[in-house]
């Protein structure tokens, strides 16, 4: 009669083809083994082999003498398992001292250390198992070489160590090993300095990767270094008190691993013993659900073995004591037939198989058949899936987990690919950014998704519209609040997704700074912009002495407002008209604020000018007081007093120097990015002589600039200037000499001839950018300022820099017809609304033509094309009736 031994032999040589290939290779061991000598540490290795072929030889003996022992019953599962734990560790262990000696001869393996973590942790290694550790150095004793960084060489060591254990050669391999579960892995170096290790663990880890250091140990390579990382983290792992929301998201983790592989949920052939229900994993996380929330306080349940934690939390009374037999009983059962599965052919799996390959199985195991086996394995894992059910408090979020129930879940929704879209889902739901690695916001997260997710559905680019706000949670640092805002005020769900989808200029700024989107929590995110010098003393509120912090708190301030206006103008809840005057009152506070600071940080080192001062005129739209979200600031810098003049300061300078250079430091005071981003581009070529002239000059050559040589385009340009920065006298002056020189103290000149000739030049060097470019289009913006203007000068009347005043003045003196004020209008509430939502100004989405609609308060998008048609009609004609007429 043959032998246990015997008989797991046969069974080993008819139903493991990996099995009969060791016993034919290592005949000496079959030998040692049919005679019942089983010795764990028999190898054909010689010391004098290189040490990878050592490693693989002693892996393969050992895997050979445990499974026949295992098949046998001469080892139980906790033989089985701390035998291949302890081979993992030497082999890990020989590796580390033979990478370090490859390269520092001679050094002892210090300053490297491996930390286990996973089933090598708690000494429960199965078959085929990867191995999951940490690799720690301390750049201060590592062994390197001459000129090379600490962190060079540690991660070169750690490639070596790899390569030892994990390449496959003609003898096999040694180890898979897995460095994912170390901090980051996407981004970090494979392996981390102590330190830098110790300082994520105490203030970036997930709840996930407490539980799985309750099974860490220093268990290679430099111990007492692993040993002082693992007491530092000790106070991250085992807290004495936990909250509420810690617990909801360690149930959360539960309800994540089943819905994660329901593919391999229902038992049967294709039954994954690891993940399925009442499987392996359900069995070791229960057990650390409890170790979790009572290990803190009570050390006695900190062990790191799944059975042995289970039989102390029994014992303290934290689970039932039948409870804890049944999750023992059932752990043992499909942790053996996971390792027959794994037997056969050396594989990592953990899925029974089906026809005659699951009879293989259970015949290896020395059961009759696969039926046989799904009977034996029925009972315990129904028992094990019972209990683990009661860890869900029944709290599941509204949208599923399980990645092909989401994105089918998505699609349905309205995502054109529900997939990617689950992906996005997946990697919040996984804490990978900062602002979602509390257990608090990823409960907001799962709160907030069944409101989100049809908002973002709707957009004209759901997937875009995804990746946008994917990028905003990736740098927010807190995201709890704006959550827990979007689960209280759907409607802010719907506007979040609508900027993210129609308003690239919004989603851009939210993607730099997303922090703006607390401006729309404020009570008054909604309301007009106040009046400048109300604007201006908030922003002043920010300075605090300090001129580098004044610059970064009106960028932000700016900004905070600026994105709310565009976020008023794409919700509906403004008319760009209003929107358009509030942009350009904030510019003007934003002058007049910075002016004001770089005078004064001038002045420090050069002084003042006795009886002069510096002088800004607003031309263009922000003289108009009519700015979009992307305008520019056309400045120009004028002085009063005496150029002769000099400045009193420490280090004097003459007037037009010091102005000179003055303006250039206001110039860049509200254009240079700084850290809190850019503010305006600045555009002074409108000044005397252009590019070519100064960038300052008195008030006095100016006057005599406009009267004497200015072009008829300088006048026309003229039309629209106003003082915005000065005191009220110097304002006086200048609107005194601008009146002046468009009343008729300027050279006679052909008005209409050069203006057409300047029109069509313009149109030469600017075409329209697009279909619905309001501006260059003909018939566009620029003809009716050109109409405008030309008018104005030609009938020396009004004049306001204020283009819907202007054209009201002229259209009640009969100069211009009354459809002029409706263009005005219309054509720049599309040119402030196309600069957010189409700043390309092509045809948009049928989405964004919606959006637009309802901006320009008309019924649809035929509506819009048909009322811009008009409009261009409109415009062109009174640009050839002005054109028609003779010079003045």
């Amino acid at each position: 009669m043959p032998t246990p031994v015997s008989a797991a032999i046969d069974r080993a040589r008819a139903h493991a083809p990996f099995l009969a290939l060791l016993l034919d290779r290592e005949p000496v061991l079959a030998e040692r083994l049919a005679a019942g000598m089983f010795d764990l540490a028999y190898t054909a290795a010689t010391p004098d082999m290189p040490i990878a072929r050592q490693l693989r030889l002693d892996r393969r003996a050992l895997a050979l003498a445990i499974a026949i022992g295992d098949l046998a019953g001469v080892y139980d599962l906790t033989a089985v398992t701390q035998g291949l734990s302890d081979f993992a560790d030497r082999a890990l262990d020989r590796a580390i001292t033979a990478a370090i000696a490859e390269r520092t001869p001679g050094e002892a393996p210090r300053g490297f250390a491996a930390i286990a973590l996973g089933k090598q942790g708690s000494r429960e290694l199965n078959y085929s198992s990867d191995i999951d550790p940490i690799l720690i150095f301390d750049p201060r004793t590592l062994p390197r070489r001459a000129r090379e960084e600490p962190e060079e060489a540690a991660v070169r060591i750690a490639k070596r160590v790899v390569e030892l254990l994990q390449a496959r050669d003609g003898d096999g391999y040694v180890l898979r090993v897995d460095l994912r579960l170390r901090p980051s892995p996407e981004a970090t170096p494979i392996a981390l300095p102590v330190d830098g290790a110790i300082g994520y663990y105490e203030s970036q880890a997930l709840t996930w990767e407490r539980a799985a250091f309750i099974r860490a140990r220093a268990a290679a390579g430099d111990r007492a270094l692993g040993g002082y990382f693992l007491d530092a983290i000790r106070p991250f792992v085992w807290r004495r008190g936990l909250d509420f929301g810690a617990i909801g998201e360690i149930r959360d983790l539960s309800r994540r691993i089943r819905d994660h592989y329901a593919s391999g949920q229902a038992f049967g052939a294709g039954y994954d013993l690891k993940r399925g229900r009442g499987g392996i994993r359900e069995a070791e996380f229960f057990a650390q659900i409890h170790q979790l929330i009572h290990g803190g306080r009570d050390p006695a349940l900190r062990a790191p073995a799944t059975r042995d934690a289970l039989a102390r939390l029994a014992e303290a009374g934290w689970i039932g004591t039948d409870e804890a037999a049944a999750l023992s009983r059932s752990y043992t059962l499909l942790r053996t037939i996971e390792h027959r599965v794994q037997m056969i052919d050396d594989r990592q799996t953990h899925v029974l198989p089906g026809g005659a390959a699951l009879d293989g199985v259970a015949r290896l195991h020395g059961l009759a058949d696969g039926a046989a086996l799904i009977a034996l394995l029925r009972e315990p894992v129904a028992r094990a899936g019972q209990i683990y059910d009661a860890l869900d408090d029944g709290r599941g979020g509204d949208f599923p987990h399980e990645p092909q129930a989401l994105a089918a879940r998505l699609e349905q929704a309205g995502f054109p690919d529900g997939a990617g879209a689950a992906t996005l889902i997946a990697r919040w739901r996984a804490g990978r950014y900062p602002a979602l690695r509390s257990p608090a916001a990823r409960d907001a997260l799962e709160a907030v998704l069944p409101a989100l997710m049809p908002a973002f559905a709707d957009a004209p680019d759901p997937s875009a519209a995804l990746r946008r706000l994917d990028g905003l949670l990736e740098r927010l640092t807190s995201a709890i609040n704006i959550l827990r805002l979007l689960e209280a005020r759907p409607g802010l769900a719907v506007l979040l997704a609508t900027i993210l989808s129609h308003a690239a200029p919004l989603a851009d700024a939210l993607g730099v700074r997303p922090e703006l989107i607390d401006w729309l929590i404020d009570p008054g995110a909604f309301e007009p912009l106040g009046p400048v010098e109300a604007l201006a003393a908030e922003m002043r509120r920010g300075e605090g002495g300090d001129y580098q912090a004044l610059l970064d708190h009106v960028r932000r301030s700016v900004g905070e407002k600026r994105f709310a206006l565009g976020a008023q103008v794409v919700a509906g809840a403004a008319d760009p008209l209003d929107a358009a005057a509030g942009y350009a009152r904030l510019a003007e506070a934003a002058i007049a604020v910075l002016a004001e600071a770089t005078i004064a940080e001038f002045a420090r080192s050069h002084g003042r000018v006795p009886g002069s001062e510096l002088l800004i005129l607003a031309f263009g739209r922000l003289g108009g007081a009519a700015l979009t979200h992307a305008s520019d600031l056309d400045l120009v810098y004028l002085f009063t007093g005496d150029f002769r003049a000099e400045s009193d300061g420490a280090k004097p300078l003459g007037a037009t120097l010091y102005y000179n250079r003055l303006a250039q430091r206001i110039t860049a005071a509200l254009s240079v990015a700084t850290a809190a981003g850019p503010l305006y581009p600045v555009d002074t070529r409108l000044r005397p002589s252009g590019t070519q002239g100064p960038l300052v000059v008195s008030l006095e050559s100016f006057a005599r600039y406009q009267r004497e040589d200015a072009w008829t385009w300088e006048h026309m340009a003229l039309t629209r200037a106003r003082p915005v920065f000065g005191s009220a006298e110097a304002r006086a002056a200048a609107a005194a000499v601008i009146d002046a020189v468009l009343a008729g103290e300027r050279p006679a000149r052909d008005l209409t001839g050069e203006a057409v000739a300047m029109r069509a030049e313009m149109a030469r060097h600017k075409p329209p950018t697009g279909p619905l470019d309001a501006k260059l289009l003909p018939g566009g913006l620029v003809d009716l300022e050109f109409t405008v203007h030309l008018t104005q000068l030609r009938h020396r009347t009004g004049f306001d820099p204020h283009l819907g005043r202007a054209i009201g003045a002229l259209v009640a003196s009969g100069l211009l017809p009354a459809t002029l004020a409706v263009a005005n209008d219309q054509l720049t509430r599309l040119l402030v609304v196309l600069r957010l939502v189409a700043p390309d100004a092509a045809e948009p989405s049928p989405a964004t033509q919606a959006l637009i609609a309802r901006a320009l308060r008309l019924a649809d998008w035929p509506a819009v094309l048909e009322a811009l048609a008009m409009t261009r009609q409109d415009v062109a004609a009174a640009w050839t009736q002005a054109t028609g007429g003779s010079d003045g």
